[in-house]
Parts: structure tokens; sequence; C-alpha cells
């Protein structure tokens, strides 16, 4: 690739290495400079222009980008569209991501201009998220260079992930005289929300005496009902290999596999098996629910992964989990098991469902359904809650009641907009000023564009990226700019300084050089029904 000052009449074909704000049009960083381009810059006085040119053998970037995340892709992580040298692979289900550290540092290491960044090995991931991004640094790469680094990237998986089983798990409790029935009751609650939280069932845990014999009686009475997994709650602490806990799964006729692990808290953990069946006699940090060993041991097993002496003698690494005066950790807000909201990009949807609908008169527009008895607000909503963003908030004024009403059952917030009556602007600061501080951007949705899909809101998110510069996204169609708009928090306060009907949409000129154009196939990004004569143009199922 050539990287240099180019003089206007050599520069036609190459790309812009830096976006130029002229009078009437805005050259975009990358974009190749066509014969319209270079009259705009010879116009403005530009004499010459810094600029890529391909060589024959380069690859451009976005095309690099989605050959690596070919080669690294693996099963349940598939990859999103190339965009500015960039592609993301996301998880389709919950479960556990396994990353080839040697692998993925054997790809980097070959060249500078292609890059790698993934989750932590093991990490706990949720359907939708992102779990590694591919960024090609240059505009293009030397072919010979790709296909060196599409050969180390294929010498094994260096990504696979390992989804979330749905277990069935038994709980066995025992008791010693003057065992506070609260004591009891918080270990159930607690193991309750790990194993639902990883997808699985808890079934009736049993209470029994602390003893060898009744502890093996209670693990033989959780198999008969069907247990995948067995947990053993003891009321005493576990401190040996014969201790009555270990002894209970031995005379249940299984075996010990290892006792202790590095991991702090659950030093004490005893892992046993009754046949295929693992059985863990719990250390007492288990009884609480913040984070400690026996969730990593529980995340491996629900994603049907080995847990033995290796594996647990292998976990020092971070194990280290105890709050201490020097390494405070927010133990209060630690989960035992997967959150999988809490990981996922912050970026909420505003629906805007407050106008008159005055165009559509007498009918309100977002009420009026199609043949199979959807409104077309609910339909709006459905196809956003198919995306990533989340949480979904929904503004309401004019028939408020009724927006709510065909909304019913939904997980949406909805926010009232009082003075929605003096315009677009108006219902969008209402949305605006309730967001949550935790939002980092705002996909301001129409609720009259029922044809935008889900997959298409998750190109804009994907697109949109503040801290490279791409605080504001916005979809395009064959060169034209539609909606929904992603807005980064930089902008709210902006947003709620304007007045009028004219939304945030005024703002884009000001902020040219943070929007990211997102290149979206379909017209549905320009098409909104505010119209009887519009209707007449919906695919035929979804006509009133």
């Amino acid at each position: 690739m050539i990287f240099a000052a180019l003089p206007l009449d050599e520069a036609e074909g190459a790309l812009a290495a830096h976006s130029h704000r002229l009078t009437d049009r805005m050259i975009r960083k990358g974009s190749v400079l066509d014969a319209a381009a270079i009259a705009a810059l010879r116009a403005a006085g530009h004499a010459e222009v810094i600029a890529a040119r391909l060589e024959p053998d380069d690859v451009a970037e976005n095309e690099a980008a989605g050959r690596l995340a070919a080669a690294l892709g693996a099963p349940g992580l598939p990859a999103g569209r190339a965009g500015t040298g960039r592609v993301n692979l996301h998880a389709d289900a919950a479960g556990l991501l396994r990353v080839d550290a040697a692998r993925i540092d054997a790809v980097n290491l070959l060249d500078e201009a292609l890059t790698v960044a993934t989750l932590p090995d093991y990490a706990v991931v949720a359907p939708r998220d992102m779990v590694a991004t591919i960024k090609v640094i240059p505009f293009a790469v030397p072919g010979q260079l790709l296909e060196r680094v599409e050969a180390a990237s294929r010498q094994g998986a260096a990504l696979s992930l390992h989804p979330f089983r749905k277990l069935r798990v038994g709980l066995a409790l025992s008791e010693l005289p003057g065992l506070k029935q609260s004591v009891t009751e918080g270990t159930i609650e607690a193991t309750q929300q790990r194993v639902t939280a990883l997808g699985g069932t808890l079934l009736a845990p049993l209470t029994c005496p602390h003893s060898t014999a009744a502890i093996a009686a209670a693990i033989g009475q959780l198999l008969a009902a069907g247990a995948e997994l067995v947990l053993v709650a003891g009321a005493s602490a576990t401190v040996d290999r014969r201790d009555v806990g270990p002894e209970g799964v031995v005379r249940a006729g299984g075996e010990i596999v290892h006792f202790g692990m590095p991991v702090d808290p659950g030093n004490l953990i005893c892992i046993g098996r009754v046949g295929a069946v693992p059985v863990l006699v719990l250390p007492g940090c288990a009884r609480s629910p913040k984070a400690n060993g026996i969730d990593w041991v529980l995340q491996r097993l629900f994603a049907g992964l080995p847990v033995g002496p290796d594996e647990i003698m292998r976990m020092g690494v971070g194990g280290l989990l105890k709050d201490t005066a020097a390494r405070p950790l927010p133990r209060t807000k630690a989960v035992a098991a997967p959150q999988p909201e809490a990981k996922r990009p912050t970026v909420a949807a505003l629906v805007l469902a407050a106008g008159k609908s005055t165009r559509m008169a007498p009918y309100n527009k977002l009420l009026v359904a199609g043949r199979d008895g959807k409104p077309m607000v609910a339909r709006v909503i459905d196809n956003i809650l198919s995306s990533r963003a989340r949480p979904v908030f929904v503004v309401t004024g004019h028939r408020g009641e009724d927006i709510r009403a065909a909304l019913a059952g939904r997980p949406v917030t909805f926010i009232d907009a009082p003075d929605f009556a003096a315009g677009l602007s108006a219902s969008l600061k209402s949305g605006i000023a309730a967001l949550p501080e935790s939002v980092r951007g705002a996909l301001v949705c129409l609720g009259d564009m029922p044809l935008v899909t889900g997959r298409m809101l998750d190109q804009i998110i994907d697109a949109w990226d503040p801290d490279e510069g791409r605080a504001i996204a916005v979809p395009v169609h064959q060169g034209r700019a539609g909606n929904p708009i992603l807005w980064g928090r930089a902008f709210f306060a902006e947003i709620l300084g304007l007045s009028g009907d004219a939304g945030a949409r005024a703002l884009l000129k000001r902020h040219e050089e943070q929007v990211a154009e997102v290149e979206i196939a379909s017209d549905a990004v320009l098409r909104d029904f505010d119209t009887v004569e519009s209707l007449a143009t919906l695919p035929e199922r979804l006509r009133p």
C-alpha cells in the first residue's frame, strides 16, 4: 500500500486518509476519491491530498478483517459484518468461552497490521455478547501476509464456545443441633440463584442429620429423583477426605476425585462422583451468594468441561477472590453466576411513541394492526427486542394508555412525555432525561418504522464505538441517511437543548467527524408509515 501526499491529478481511486469538510459535502476518511471528490477538493483550494493507494497484491481492510474472522471462527461464534476494518464475533448461546492464548498470540505476533482481541479464557458469556474483535490497522494489507495469518489461525481452534446445559441439580443439606434455620434457608437461596443463573433446575432440597449414613442416603434419593449434579452442603466444614461429607459420597457408591482448590474463598471444596454424576461437597463459602471458587467449578460442569485434579490445580492464577484492605473487591455487588445483562453493551433503545399521528387522522398510526392483529408499535418493539439493544424504553404521550395496552407483557419501560404536543424534540428530551447513568448510548427508534429488523439494529450497534471516534451511528441506504440513529452519551446534553419538531438530526452536521455511516442493504431504514396512503406500500401480511 502506498501512503503519501498525492497531487490531485494522481489521487483519483485512492482512499482518503483523513476527512475533509468542504462547503457542500463531506469527504470521509477511508472513502474512495472519485472524480467528483477530486473536483470538490480542487474547488476548495487543495492541490494535493493525503491518501492511500492499494497495490495489486493488497487486500482492502474490510475483506482482510472478514477473512481473518472466518479463519478464527468456531461453531456458536458467528462473525458480524466488516466495517472500518473491524469484524466482531458474538456468542449465540450462554456458556463458557475457551481461548487458546498461544494461538491468539501467534496471530498477533505475525504483523502489527492485523490484530485480534478476545475476552479472557473461561469467560462467562450470554447470547449476543461480543467475545472477540478483529481489527485491521491500515487501509489494506499485503495478500501474502494475510495468507500467512490465515494459515496460523487454522492451526487449531483458538476460540470455542461451550454452551451451558440445562442440568437438574440436587442439594442435600446436613444439620447439627443448634444450626439456625436461617443458615439452611440462606444456603438454599444462594444455591438456587447459582443454578438458575446457569440455566439449570434445582430439585427439592433434602435435609438430613450430619452423619455419613444420612448423607449417603440423601445422595441416593437425589440420584433417584433424576439429579445430574449433586451438591452437599455440610453443617460443618470438610477438613479431610475422610470427613463426614466425603465419606457419605463413598458410601453412596461413589469416589472422591479431588479435595481442595487454590481459590480463596473456596479452598475446602471436595470433588467426587457417583458413576457419571458429579457430586460436590461444598465449602462453607457456598452459603453466600458472593463470588467464590464453587462458581468456577459449576460453570465448567454446566458447560460440559472436565473438572478433575489438573483443572482444579490450575485455577490458582486469578484465584485470589477474597477481599483485602489493600485490594478490596465490590463483594456486595458480586454475583454467584453470570448476569448477562451486565455484560452486554450499554446501548439502550429509546422508542418515540408519543405523537398525535395527525397525518393519519382519524387513525393512530402506531395502533393500526396488520392482518395478524399486531399493532404497528408492537411490531417495532418486537424487532427491537430481537436485537442487542437493552434496556428498551418507550416514550408515550397521545393515547398513552392504548400504547401501553398494545405492548402489554413485553419487557419495556414506559416514559411519559407530558409536553409531547410541543413536537418531536419534546418526546425525545423526555426519553433522554429518563435514561439511567449506566446507558452509554441511545438508539433512538421511531414507532412507525416496522420494517427495521433486529439484525439491522445490531449492525448499527456494531458500528458504534465512541472510543474510536464513531460516537454517532447513522444507517444509510444508497447514499441516503435514515433511522434509527445511535447517539453516544456525550451528546445527551445537546439533545436536551433542542426544541421544535426536528428531532436530533440537526446535530449530525455539527458533529460530522464523529458520525459512522452504516450501509444497510434494505430501504427499511428510510421508510416510515405515517399516512393512510403509505400503508398500502407495506408488505401484504403487514397491511391493515
